[in-house]
C-alpha cells in the first residue's frame, strides 16, 4: 500500500497537470537531466500601470535548456495574475509543469523566481477593483510612471544567488500543493499571451541563451526584458471643441448661386 506521502505527491502531481489539460498547452517535455539554477537578476522597472511581472526560466529545446529572460506584461483580463511554470522530477524524468494566467495563483513547485514569487503565491503587488498596486518592497517601480504602490517589507526576500529550479528528485525542491493551490488548478485559466510566445521562441533562437553556451549563467543584459515605460494614465479628459458658426456667403457668393439678398 502507497504510504500517505507518496499519496500526496501523487495528488499534487495529478492536479498540477489538470491545470496543464485546462489550458489547452503544448504537448508535454520530458528531459532526463535537471535544469541549471535560477540565476539572480535586478528587475527591470516596470513600464506603466498594469503590468504583471513575468518570471525568467529554464526552457527546453532541441539544443537543450535555454534562459528565457523575465518580462512585464499586461494581464488578459481585470484581476488575473500569472502562475508560473515549473520543472518537477517524475519517475525518472523531469516534466515541465506550463504556467498560466488565473484569478489566483496555483502550485508553481515552491521554486524562488524571485521578484516577489518566492515559491508561494506572489508579493509584489495586488489587483483593487480595477488597478493592479505594486509592493515597492518587492517590485521596481519609478513612481512618476506607477503612482499605484505601497510597502510592505518581504521577510524572505530572495538573497542574490542562485537557486534550485526543479521540484521533488535529488536536490530538487521539496515542496506540495496546498489546499488552495490544488483549488487554484481548478479554475479556469488562459494560457500565454501571444507576447509571451514571441518571446519564449525569439529566446530558444538565441545561443548566448543556451547553458550549454552560458554555463548556465546568461549575461546580466539578457536576463530580463527592458521595455520602455510608457506615460501615466491621463486623469483628465479633453474638452470638445465648440461648434464653430459658419461664415456667411459673400454677396458675390449668394449672387453666383442664384441666393437672393437678405
Amino acid at each position: 500500500m502507497d504510504s500517505p506521502k507518496s499519496i500526496v505527491r501523487l495528488t499534487t502531481m495529478l492536479f498540477a497537470g489538470l491545470a496543464t489539460v485546462l489550458i489547452g498547452c503544448a504537448p508535454r517535455v520530458l528531459v532526463r537531466t535537471p535544469p541549471p539554477p535560477i540565476p539572480f537578476y535586478e528587475q527591470p522597472f516596470c513600464p506603466g500601470p498594469d503590468y504583471i511581472w513575468i518570471p525568467g526560466y529554464w526552457a527546453y529545446g532541441s539544443d537543450g535548456y535555454y534562459w528565457v529572460p523575465g518580462m512585464w506584461e499586461m494581464a488578459p483580463r481585470v484581476g488575473w495574475m500569472w502562475t508560473p511554470g515549473y520543472w518537477g522530477w517524475s519517475d525518472g524524468v523531469y516534466l515541465w509543469h506550463t504556467g498560466y494566467w488565473g484569478r489566483h495563483i496555483g502550485f508553481y513547485g515552491g521554486i524562488d523566481y524571485g521578484c516577489g514569487y518566492s515559491g508561494v503565491g506572489y508579493a509584489g503587488g495586488y489587483w483593487r477593483e480595477n488597478e493592479f498596486y505594486y509592493n515597492s518592497a518587492v517590485t521596481r517601480v519609478n513612481v512618476s510612471v506607477v503612482s499605484n504602490t505601497y510597502e510592505t517589507p518581504v521577510l524572505n526576500k530572495r538573497a542574490a544567488v542562485a537557486v534550485v529550479s526543479y521540484n521533488g528528485g535529488d536536490g530538487g525542491i521539496a515542496s506540495t500543493a496546498s489546499r488552495e493551490e490544488l483549488a487554484a488548478a481548478q479554475e479556469q485559466h488562459l494560457a500565454a499571451t501571444p507576447l509571451q510566445k514571441r518571446h519564449v521562441q525569439a529566446a530558444s533562437m538565441n545561443r548566448d541563451l543556451l547553458a550549454s553556451q552560458n554555463q548556465g549563467q546568461p549575461r546580466a543584459e539578457l536576463l530580463a526584458k527592458q521595455l520602455v515605460p510608457r506615460p501615466p494614465k491621463a486623469n483628465y479628459s479633453h474638452p470638445k471643441p465648440h461648434a464653430k458658426n459658419k461664415p456667411r456667403p459673400k454677396k458675390q457668393d449668394r449672387q453666383k448661386h442664384g441666393d437672393s439678398e437678405k
